[in-house]
């Protein structure tokens, strides 16, 4: 979620109330190349819980970029991984340059078997998976664990579906031979559990969840809320339930947060349609089904410490602001952690920009 950050000591507790818990697998870190931002993260997580519960999320652009981020996976011993790539036509011509189901197969291919040369563990992702053809996501499917992947994450990354829609999508893919499904929803329309539960219901044998649903674009479907329904409807006693008060507080009340027990998510919170990532600002409608304005909310930038030279020229752009972008970015992501990495919006890196310059 935008503007939430966590030390890798507050990472590794938090990881830690998972596994006592029950979650059998934590997903920790963003790996998409060498010197990984998340890479302390990821290890105090292994330290705190094992390598062997902990799972951390690989980028896939291109077959050079994905080698390099699997070379930091193997630096930072991590043993499972899980493949972010973009199956509908939108986020596949954004982020693939192509939007050719020809194409995107033979990239997933590439990246799936790279990571069982290597010895990984493989989830392979639908990322906006909910929007993508039927057709072409089975194709997608059948051909990545044809390439050796271990399990398919179908990603609502878009809040897209509703429940008997979820039952559909997820449903075919279920069926496909030798397939483990996993569904990961988002919260715009406030279905993210009723989502889970449906794909549950079609096949899916995992859920992605995140403490108190704290997420991008409205959140995530919330853990507590997964784990009561599991336990309520489906009489499932496998996980801890008296540690979720603990695990909620534990992230909503630490410092860099911001947040409180008062956490909402959804569409009209000040947080729903907060980004960090420039494409995600630049490139809304691919992220967005419905657009701030609509229920009267506003688009923008928040961040604290995670600033990009990209991130910073969006918030430039028009500002008639001119400098070394690349310069200002590393002096202002250490003004941020010296200063205790208060939120920054566009306004604020403007007024930082503008303090640079006159140096």
């Amino acid at each position: 979620m935008a503007g939430v950050e966590f030390s890798a000591a507050e990472s590794a507790v938090i990881a830690t109330l998972l596994v006592q818990t029950g979650v059998q697998l934590v997903e920790v870190g963003m790996i998409s190349g060498p010197n990984s931002h998340d890479a302390e993260h990821i290890l105090a997580v292994h330290e705190a819980v094992g390598p062997e519960r902990s799972m951390s999320l690989v980028m896939v652009r291109d077959r050079k970029q994905v080698a390099l981020a699997l070379d930091e996976a193997e630096r930072l011993g991590v043993k499972s991984v899980m493949l972010s790539i973009p199956t509908s036509e939108e986020h596949a011509a954004l982020k693939l340059a192509s939007a050719s189901t020809k194409y995107l197969i033979s990239v997933a291919k590439a990246a799936i078997e790279g990571c069982k040369e290597r010895g990984f563990h493989v989830t392979f992702s639908g990322e906006d998976g909910a929007r993508t053809d039927r057709e072409r996501l089975v194709s997608y499917v059948e051909a990545g664990f044809a390439a050796g992947g271990d399990r398919f994450r179908l990603a609502e990354t878009v809040a897209y579906l509703a429940p008997w829609q979820m039952h559909d999508q997820i449903k075919p893919l279920a069926e496909i031979d030798g397939s483990e499904i996993e569904i990961h929803s988002h919260n715009m329309l406030g279905m993210a559990v009723a989502n889970s539960l449906a794909a549950y219901e079609a096949g899916a044998e995992w859920i992605s969840a995140t403490v108190a649903g704290v997420g991008e674009r409205g959140g995530n479907a919330p853990l507590a809320e997964i784990m009561a329904s599991l336990r309520v409807v489906y009489g499932d006693t496998r996980y801890d339930l008296s540690r979720l008060t603990q695990l909620t507080s534990t992230v909503l009340n630490t410092k860099l947060t911001g947040l409180d027990n008062g956490f909402m998510s959804g569409p009209t919170t000040q947080h729903a349609f907060s980004y960090e990532l420039p494409g995600q600002l630049t490139h809304p409608s691919a992220y967005e089904t419905l657009s701030p304005e609509e229920v009267g909310n506003a688009r923008g930038l928040c961040v604290r410490t995670r600033l990009t030279p990209a991130l910073i020229e969006w918030a430039l752009d028009g500002s008639g602001i001119d400098l070394d972008t690349a310069v200002f970015c590393k002096w202002l992501t250490s003004r941020q952690q010296e200063n205790g990495s208060p939120l920054l919006d566009r306004d604020a890196v403007r007024t930082f920009a503008a303090d640079f310059r006159s140096l």
